[in-house]
C-alpha cells in the first residue's frame, strides 16, 4: 500500500437480492484527482429464507413492523459477516479501514420516496469501523432521483482519453454510465435503462418456487423463442421513451411485463417468456444508449446479468459498432464493480465532496451523499 493511500470497503446487495458483494479498495487523492485500486472482494449469497422475505416485501409493497425490524437486523448481520470475511482474507484489521460504504437493500424506490434497509449502528459495532450508509436520500432531498448512484465512481475508474465508454450494470435493474472520450465529470450521462434480471428472476421463481430463483446462465431463455410482438409491446411503454434523468425499480418493471403478457392474445410458454425477458433487457439497454447517450467505442458490462448468455446475446446483436466486453477485462471483476463504487463514494463522503451527478439524477445541485455512523 502506498504512503498516501487510504483503505475503504464498499458493500451492497442489489435489487435482485441474491447476495452481498464487498470490495476492499485503496483510495489515493481526493475529489476529481482521486484514484482507486481494488485490493480484494468477496461475495456472500443470501439465504433462501432471507431472500424470500426481501422479495416478498419488495413485490407486495408491504411488510409488518416486526418483519421489517427482523429483516433489517438479519441483513445487517450478513453484511457484517461478508465484510469480516473480506478483512480476514485480505489480512487487514478493521481499525485500518477509514470507512465502510454500505448501500443496504433497496426495499422501495419511487422518487422522492426511497427505502434502503440496513442498521448502520449495528454494522459499525459488529465490524468496529465507521459506516457510511443511506446514500440516496441527500440527492432525493435536492430534487433528484437518488439514482443512479455510481456515475462519479465510474468516471474515477473507467474514464478514457480517446475511447467513449458505456458502463452497463445488469442487476435486478439495468443502468448505464456514459463516459464520452476525454470528458470531465459534467459530460457524464447516466440513468436506469429498465429491467435487468428482475423479470427473469420473477418468472423463474413463479414457475418453480423451490428452485434457484434465477435462470442459470440464461439456459432456459436460450431454449425459448422470443415473442417479438410481446417484446415490442413492452418496449413501447412510455417509461422507455421518457428522457433521463430517470430511475425505476424491479416491481415496476415486472408489472409492465405482466400487464403486457395478460393483454397478449397468444399463449406463451415459460421458456418463451424468459427468452422475451432477456431480449427486452438487452434491447432496452442498447436503445437507451442510442436515444439518450451517444456513440460508444466500448460497452463494458458488469453485474450478475453478465452470466446470462441470452441477455449478453441480445446486447451483442444490437450494440451497433461498439465492442462488448465485461469489466473483468479491465481489471474490475463484474461482481465487484458496484461494491467498489460504494467504497469510492464513501471516500467522497468522508472528504466532504459532492458525489452525486445532478445531470444524471436530476438534482438541483451537487450534494454530499451518505450519513456517517462512527465506530461504537
Amino acid at each position: 500500500m502506498l504512503a498516501d493511500e487510504r483503505l475503504f470497503i464498499g458493500a451492497m446487495t442489489g435489487t435482485s437480492a441474491d447476495g452481498i458483494d464487498a470490495a476492499l479498495v485503496a483510495i489515493d487523492g481526493r475529489g476529481a484527482m482521486v484514484r482507486a485500486r481494488l485490493i480484494g472482494h468477496v461475495g456472500r449469497p443470501l439465504s433462501r429464507d432471507l431472500r424470500h422475505v426481501i422479495l416478498t416485501a419488495r413485490n407486495q409493497g408491504h411488510v409488518t413492523l416486526p418483519e421489517l425490524a427482523g429483516l433489517t437486523r438479519d441483513l445487517t448481520m450478513v453484511y457484517a459477516d461478508a465484510i469480516s470475511a473480506l478483512l480476514a482474507a485480505s489480512a487487514v484489521a478493521a481499525r485500518d479501514i477509514t470507512a465502510i460504504g454500505a448501500h443496504g437493500q433497496t426495499l422501495y424506490h419511487d422518487p422522492p420516496l426511497t427505502i434502503q434497509c440496513l442498521d448502520p449502528s449495528l454494522l459499525a459495532a459488529r465490524v468496529d469501523a465507521v459506516v457510511i450508509s443511506d446514500f440516496r436520500r441527500a440527492d432525493c432531498a435536492a430534487g433528484g432521483q437518488g439514482a443512479p448512484l455510481v456515475p462519479w465512481a465510474d468516471w474515477v475508474v473507467f474514464r478514457h482519453a480517446t475511447l467513449s465508454r458505456a458502463i452497463v450494470n445488469i442487476g435486478g435493474i439495468a443502468n448505464i454510465t456514459y463516459l464520452p472520450a476525454g470528458g470531465d465529470i459534467h459530460a457524464i450521462a447516466a440513468f436506469d435503462t429498465g429491467p435487468g434480471n428482475c423479470i427473469s428472476d420473477d418468472l423463474v421463481s413463479r414457475s418453480n418456487p423451490a428452485g434457484p430463483g434465477y435462470d442459470q446462465g440464461g439456459q432456459r431463455a436460450l431454449r425459448g423463442r422470443v415473442s417479438i410482438p410481446l417484446a415490442q409491446q413492452i418496449l413501447r411503454h412510455t417509461w422507455f421513451a421518457r428522457r433521463p434523468p430517470k430511475s425505476t425499480d424491479g416491481p415496476a418493471m415486472i408489472r409492465i411485463f405482466r400487464d403486457a403478457v395478460d393483454q397478449s392474445p397468444a399463449t406463451i410458454s415459460d421458456d418463451e417468456l424468459l427468452a422475451t425477458a432477456a431480449f427486452v433487457t438487452g434491447r432496452s439497454i442498447t436503445s437507451a444508449l442510442r436515444d439518450f447517450a451517444g456513440p460508444v467505442d466500448q460497452l463494458i458490462v458488469a453485474g450478475g446479468g453478465v452470466a446470462n448468455a441470452a441477455v449478453m446475446q441480445a446486447i451483442a446483436e444490437s450494440a451497433d459498432n461498439a465492442t462488448v466486453l465485461s469489466s473483468d477485462s479491465l481489471g474490475v471483476p463484474t461482481q465487484a464493480r458496484e461494491a467498489m463504487a460504494f467504497a469510492i463514494l464513501a471516500a467522497a463522503t468522508i472528504d466532504g465532496i459532492p458525489a452525486n451527478v445532478p445531470a444524471a439524477t436530476g438534482a438541483q445541485r451537487g450534494v454530499i451523499c451518505g450519513s456517517i455512523t462512527p465506530r461504537l
